[in-house]
């Protein structure tokens, strides 16, 4: 069956649906901007929404919320007790807060960082959103700050985060402003400082204020109370977060101190170079500010450079005077360790002699006024004494260390020449050590250790002194030695331990020895002088100017071995040319008594010899002279007698020297042998010298020889 022709396949092709329209470009722009445009419309309309009810209500509702953001961000509790507002007037941000406080953390001894009765203030937006506050008004009323650090210097009340580092305490930029009533405290336990400043009212306009800002205030440095002024020079860099030019004077402890120099911040002086000058009546009152124990001085000025590095307070460019000296160098003050720590490194070119006498307890400017002795009694030593009695306080002397290097170039004295002064001073928990103390004595070099430890109650000194052969004409030259003919030396040593905290105690205990040694020399005297102690030597020279020629020394030895203070000749043995000089007695560190006697014994016959000892008495500020003894005038009556029966050549005989002294062995005499073991050339020992022990001259006087054993 042939399909008809409609039921044919259709072999036309049909046209394909037309595709839908594509939306015009330029129309999907228009839409994007109307949706971009309604955004903006929104935001800004809210923008102003909220600029219309913050304005319109001041943003008083936003109190609580802004306080309770404001507490946590800054870990603080941030109180606004009376009115507060919060708005855009009208792009700048004003805020005013009657009656705000911002607290302190727990331990801080204030219980707010920040009060104030008004904040009115204008804030720049763009500056609050970077950090970099800029106030173009602020209008404080009776603020109050309380700026402190904790014990251990980590924290600091201002830094609000408490994990991180303690920060410097930054001002905003201040266009304008007006601080009336203005009060801030500073608290630094490590220093021991508390202090509280009152600035006089500040008015600034455009960012200048145009005048220094004057302050003033008091506090505490360790317990002395001290006040201070000072001005801010550069008050139109300080708020505008520059340099802060800063001048104070502080008063404490009757001293004056200035310190001036440029800030970064005005609460840090880390790392910045301060003028420091300091100046008053005594030092020792300085440094017992910071708990430092010196000797007095008489009145002083200094000038320093001082940087703070941590715990460290370097004073660099020290420059001044105290007394009638001249002092230079550095020190540096350690305040991180258990007690407070000194090293100092420290130069004179002239050091007088009188400010040296604080050292050994004397007061200097009584010394300047009234002499040693008036000095001794201030310090409480008994009358007509020289040792003083003053003492340094033990507890004092445990509040500190110190390592200090101090050197003088010449000591101006009128008696011996003195030069060349370096001494090494180590304080470690009251055990004092000056060690070495050298010095040189006319040529002669004195070196001593000196060990005090005032950890014992009372201290205990050791004393080991040494002096290396020095010229006796340099040494005794005030005492009337000629240096020209004079060749003759001295060596000695000096090793005493005594209990006791002031120098006459500790001298006024002593047990040891003392040894000067006198090697072969001339000795020549400028006037009428006792050389050789005998008494027709005394009387010859009474009638000359000078000697005829120089005493010939052989060799000499001037010892004393000391037993609780008291000193006994342990020998005194000088050979010369023509006599044998012999010393017996001693003298007392505690009463200051002295009881020797002199015997000149001669080698040759003499026809005037009134061989009686010569005697040292009174006291070290009264020594007495005793040529004509007792014994010498019962020799003269003697001589008296003889004249009556004879003829006037008899008395004579009284007075005559067999000159039978036995000459000295210089061997035990140049090693300090004790009086036990000195011997006479031959070898034998001698019983002209003692023994060593306390006793008097008279217990201790040699029997008068007596001539052809009548006499």
């Amino acid at each position: 069956m042939n399909p008809t022709p409609h039921d044919a396949p259709d072999a036309t092709p049909r046209p394909e649906p037309a595709a839908p329209p594509k939306p015009d470009l330029a129309e999907r722009r228009k839409r994007r901007l109307r949706i971009a445009r309604n955004i903006v419309i929104g935001v800004l309309a809210t923008l102003f929404a909220i600029w219309l009810i913050l304005f319109i209500t001041k943003g008083r509702f936003l109190k609580s919320p802004v306080e309770a953001i404001a507490s946590s961000m800054t870990e603080r509790e941030v109180v606004v007790k009376g009115d507060f507002q919060l708005y855009f007037a009208p792009f700048r941000i004003k805020f005013l807060a009657e009656g705000l406080t911002v607290s302190n953390p727990e331990w801080a001894t204030r219980p707010y960082l920040f009060t104030a009765r008004k904040v009115d203030t204008r804030i720049a937006p763009l500056s609050a959103l970077f950090g970099n506050w800029r106030l173009y008004w602020l209008d404080l009323t009776d603020g109050a700050v309380d700026l402190e650090w904790n014990a251990g210097r980590t924290a600091n009340t201002w830094t609000f985060d408490s994990d991180e580092k303690a920060k410097p305490l930054d001002l905003p930029t201040i266009d304008r402003a007006s601080l009336r009533n203005t009060q801030v405290r500073y608290r630094d336990p490590v220093l021991q400082l508390l202090t509280d400043l009152d600035f006089a009212s500040v008015v600034s306009n455009d960012a200048k204020i145009g005048q220094a800002v004057n302050f003033t205030g008091d506090g505490t440095l360790r317990k002395t109370p001290f006040t201070l002024k000072g001005a801010l020079l550069s008050p139109d860099a300080t708020v505008q977060r520059g340099q802060n030019k800063l001048v104070l004077e502080a008063r404490a402890a009757n001293n004056i101190i200035d310190i001036s120099g440029t800030l970064p911040s005005l609460a840090d002086i880390e790392g910045v170079p301060l003028a420091t000058k300091a100046r008053g009546r005594n030092a020792a009152e300085l440094m017992n500010i910071i708990g430092v124990v010196i000797p007095q001085t008489r009145k002083y000025q200094l000038n320093a450079q001082l940087v703070k590095a941590g715990r460290y307070y370097r004073f660099t460019d020290l420059k001044g005077t105290f007394g009638a000296s001249d002092i230079a160098g550095k020190f540096t003050v350690d305040m991180g360790r258990e007690r407070v720590h000194i090293d100092a490194d420290l130069a004179t070119q002239t050091l007088d002699i009188i400010d040296v006498s604080p050292f050994i307890g004397y007061n200097p400017d009584v010394v300047a006024a009234r002499g040693v002795q008036a000095a001794a009694a201030a310090s409480g030593a008994a009358p007509a004494r020289l040792l003083p009695n003053a003492t340094l306080r033990a507890e004092g002397l445990r509040a500190f260390d110190a390592d200090v290097r101090y050197t003088a170039a010449k000591l101006r004295s009128d008696a011996i020449p003195l030069s060349d002064l370096s001494v090494t001073v180590d304080l470690d928990d009251g055990m004092l050590k000056l060690s070495p103390f050298a010095l040189t004595m006319a040529r002669g070099k004195l070196t001593s250790d000196i060990a005090i430890d005032w950890r014992r109650q009372p201290a205990r000194t050791q004393y080991d002194i040494r002096l290396s052969p020095t010229p006796l004409g340099q040494l005794l030259s005030g005492f009337g030695v000629a240096e020209a003919g004079t060749t003759g030396t001295v060596k000695g040593r000096a090793q005493l331990t005594g209990d006791g905290d002031t120098l006459h105690d500790s001298l006024a205990t002593s047990t040891g020895r003392m040894a000067f040694v006198i090697p072969k020399g001339t000795f020549w005297t400028r006037n009428v002088q006792l050389a050789e102690l005998d008494f027709g030597t005394f009387v010859q020279k009474m009638f000359e100017d000078k000697l005829k020629d120089p005493v010939q020394i052989n060799c000499g030895l001037v010892a004393f071995t000391v037993r609780n203070g008291a000193a006994a000749a342990d020998p005194i043995l000088i050979d010369t040319t023509k006599n044998v000089i012999t010393g017996r007695g001693g003298f007392s560190f505690d009463t200051e008594q002295m009881d020797l006697a002199f015997l000149a014994d001669g080698k040759k016959f003499s026809l005037i010899s009134g061989q009686s000892p010569v005697q040292i008495g009174g006291t070290f500020s009264q020594a007495k002279l005793n040529v004509i003894s007792p014994e010498l005038l019962t020799r003269a009556g003697a001589g008296l007698g003889l004249a009556v029966l004879a003829a006037p050549p008899a008395a004579l005989l009284a007075f005559v020297d067999v000159g039978d002294a036995k000459s000295a062995d210089c061997g035990p005499v140049l090693q300090g042998a004790r009086a036990a073991g000195q011997r006479t050339t031959k070898g034998k020992p001698r019983d002209d010298v003692g023994t060593g022990k306390a006793a008097t001259t008279e217990e201790e006087r040699p029997k008068r020889k007596k001539f052809l054993g009548i006499f």
